[in-house]
């Protein structure tokens, strides 16, 4: 049940009494000192959603101020504060405000999360000891409280606001950056301090279904992002066009006037917003599969439960591998059937069980691995999460949740499992020769860019003179020669790529990569490069230095043969806008016969517009 508002809740601190606070009088304004001294700050919150099922993540604590104080608001007085030196004292009453609260909202009963603004500079002033001490005052759970660093103030010393965040981290909170993109630091402040989140600025976000500059930018944020694991969050989502766009960019969480204005109160449970589906057009089953599709429903303990009782749990059910240890719906740890027995229970004189009978699991489960994870995350995402933890892969639980609600577990095997899975169904759409992904994966690769409107150069590869080349030197010498393109390819992207590229085998002599505009050339010449250096083997020392060969035709002629050569024929979505794959296809075919109209390699990228 919701709570009303009520300052009288939480036992407020003196700020005045407090160091936080100490500022020399001739240096600041009165109405500053007058606003600390009142205490005329409280905070509002704004949701933020999950863009996998509309439901609220967590809420932002915006600052709100007394109006006969600061009539236009908390922007000005900051303006002010910055003139007079007291931003530091005013962030921390905004913090203090936003954390008290929050805790008069009951958020430590809740299992969302709290996203609390926070100025570079303040960060680097105190440390984290004051607001530590506040938090567990107030007993609210540092785990699940984001500070959203400010990008808008420049940072002086990147290596003290470094060691700053490290100190926050280790006390248990996680970091965001806010208001990415119109700020100071920008991708050196995401390199310093490699945040949790980023919360990408409402002026990227605004009509972004229509502004094909924000949408690439922001597109290009969300890919690095992710890249680094980073979740990263939209603010200023105002309408259902621009929610659309930012779903198909795997955007995992919203926020905006849109969805859901500020209030005092915090939502209450069960909130969720209707999202628009992600283009149905552009999304398989093979694309996500995300951990809490394979999680399972787990028998949990309190923490408090004696370890009699997860002894007999243990014995009861042989195939029960652990124990989630579950208090008011979050997950606290776990407690590891093999872990259990072999340290706990047993002890290194055989004494365990009957020194350990009333010790509450929670205890013996303190040195025991834990990892937990979010039901929104992927297979891969995880299973890179787990690469430096150390759990068995025979026996050990991860514990998923869903909006920190527990929900259940997986085991690593199943994890690798359901992984090698997913391979098998992908390769089953691979080439069998090359084993490069297939016409019908080409196919939905390309119609998923199309759909989400990125800029890409469709590169297509066919060799010259290989139908003669295998006549004479035979199919296996032929499947060589394709062996040696598809390394080429590889190689090439492995080099000079990235994540996003893609190459597919279309079929025979036919091969396709997807790249970025800007290094399609560069990259095409590197391909072409690499093959070619494979020509004297493939043909051979003496006929690669007579630069062709003698052979009887299919029509039992004598005939010369040119060696091998590699014709691309690039086609850009930067250049010409494609409606279908068909089109797009369609014109890459042209591109590419100009290319083959060329004596020997060539790159040919076509400049038509349409």
């Amino acid at each position: 049940m919701m709570r009303r508002f009520k300052w009288d809740v939480v036992e407020p601190v003196d700020l005045l009494a407090s160091p936080w606070t100490s500022f020399h009088p001739e240096d600041s304004s009165p109405l500053l000192q007058e606003l600390i001294a009142a205490r005329a700050l409280t905070a509002h919150f704004q949701p933020i959603f999950s863009a996998k099922d509309g439901a609220v993540f967590g809420c932002e604590a915006l600052a709100r101020v007394d109006p006969k104080f600061a009539p236009q608001g908390i922007a000005p007085l900051f303006a002010s504060a910055r003139e007079h030196g007291l931003v530091a004292p005013l962030d921390r009453l905004c913090r203090q405000a936003a954390l008290e609260c929050a805790a008069v909202q009951e958020f430590a009963a809740r299992s969302e999360r709290l996203f609390v603004n926070v100025c570079p500079e303040t960060l680097m002033e105190e440390g984290g000891e004051p607001v530590a001490a506040l938090v567990e005052r107030l007993g609210l759970p540092r785990e699940r409280i984001i500070f959203e660093v400010t990008e808008e103030s420049a940072v002086q010393d990147y290596d003290l606001f470094a060691r700053a965040i490290a100190f926050y981290r280790d006390q248990g909170f996680q970091i965001a950056i806010d208001d990415f993109g119109v700020g100071y630091g920008g991708l050196k402040m995401l390199a310093v301090i490699e945040p949790d989140y980023v919360k990408i600025d409402r002026h990227f976000i605004k009509d972004i279904e229509r502004a094909n500059v924000r949408r690439n930018l922001v597109d290009a944020i969300a890919t690095v992002c992710h890249r680094l694991g980073i979740k990263v969050v939209a603010e200023g989502v105002e309408n259902e066009a621009d929610a659309s766009v930012l779903l198909d960019m795997g955007v995992e969480f919203l926020q905006g006037f849109g969805l859901a204005r500020p209030t005092p109160l915090w939502p209450e449970d069960g909130v969720r917003v209707a999202l628009p589906r992600a283009s149905c057009s552009v999304v398989s089953s093979l694309d996500h599969i995300f951990i809490g599709d394979i999680a399972r429903p787990m028998i949990s303990l309190p923490p408090s439960a004696p370890m009699s009782e997860a002894r007999r749990l243990f014995i009861d059910n042989a195939a029960l591998t652990s124990l989630p240890l579950v208090h008011e719906e979050c997950c606290t740890g776990m407690l590891h059937r093999r872990i259990f027995f072999e340290q706990q229970l047993s002890g290194p004189f055989g004494y365990g069980t009957a020194l350990s009978t009333h010790r509450s699991v929670l205890e013996l489960s303190q040195n025991a691995p834990f990892v937990c994870v979010e039901a929104s995350e992927t297979l891969e995402d995880v299973a890179r999460s787990l690469q430096h933890r150390h759990l068995d892969s025979r026996s050990d639980d991860i514990c998923v949740t869903s909006n920190g609600k527990y929900r259940g577990t997986v085991s690593v095997s199943a994890l690798l499992e359901a992984i090698m899975q997913r391979s098998l169904l992908m390769a089953r759409g691979s080439n069998p020769l090359s084993g490069l992904p297939g016409n019908e994966a080409l196919h939905h690769e390309i119609e998923k860019r199309i759909a989400q409107m990125m800029h890409f150069d469709v590169c297509y590869l066919d060799i010259d003179h290989f139908k003669p080349f295998n006549d004479v030197y035979g199919f296996d010498k032929g499947d060589t020669a394709l062996h040696h393109l598809v390394n080429s390819i590889t190689r090439a992207l492995a080099q000079s790529g990235d994540a996003d590229d893609f190459a597919g085998h279309i079929g025979g002599d036919d091969f396709i990569v997807l790249t970025r505009p800007q290094r399609s050339i560069s990259l095409c010449r590197e391909i072409i490069a690499d093959f070619e250096a494979a020509l004297p083997q493939l043909h051979g020392e003496t006929d690669f230095a007579a630069g062709s060969y003698q052979a009887t035709n299919r029509r039992g002629q004598s005939e010369i043969f040119s060696l091998m050569a590699l014709s691309i024929g690039i086609v850009s979505t930067e250049v010409n806008h494609f409606d279908s794959v068909a089109e797009l296809a369609s014109m890459a075919s042209e591109v590419k016969k100009a290319a083959k109209s060329q004596c020997g390699s060539s790159v040919v990228r076509d400049q038509r517009l349409a």
